[in-house]
């Protein structure tokens, strides 16, 4: 991900988000040098993103999004294999993730692919206090 798509980006983050992400906030990500940013497309346009940490020993998913259009597809489930493949590469031991209470389509997600919930975060986040889901993967050695 580039600044060049971040319209696109911030297109399907405000229409997926009820309390989306700023631009600006994506360009800090985007400075962040542990982090990393996976795109989606379909015929040159951006359909989906991933924002990740790599982090020594895991690798922590902060933002995951597939537009409207295209959901139930098997993108997200694509994205989320490619920051597990991202993370093999770097010797990670898990991926870690927080989802919404309330996201339980993204949880039934994350729950195919193996992720177990490992704890409820009260709380976490600071736009409307719910708490979130806390979700690990643990990576066995391949």
């Amino acid at each position: 991900m580039t600044t060049a798509d971040l319209q696109a980006v911030m297109a399907i983050e405000k229409a997926s988000f009820a309390y989306p992400w700023s631009s600006r906030f994506f360009l800090q990500e985007l400075q962040v040098q542990c982090a990393r940013a996976i795109l989606a497309e379909i015929n040159g346009r951006i359909v989906g993103y991933v924002l990740f940490w790599l982090l020594p020993g895991e690798a922590d998913v902060h933002n995951l999004a597939v537009h409207s259009e295209f959901r139930r597809q098997g993108i997200g489930r694509l994205l989320l294999q490619q920051v597990v493949i991202e993370a093999r590469r770097q010797f990670s031991t898990q991926v870690m993730l927080e989802v919404r209470q309330s996201n339980i389509a993204a949880q039934k997600l994350y729950q195919s692919m193996g992720f177990v919930t490992s704890g409820i975060r009260k709380g976490y986040y600071s736009d409307d206090g719910e708490d979130a889901v806390a979700m690990t993967l643990e990576l066995n050695p391949e």
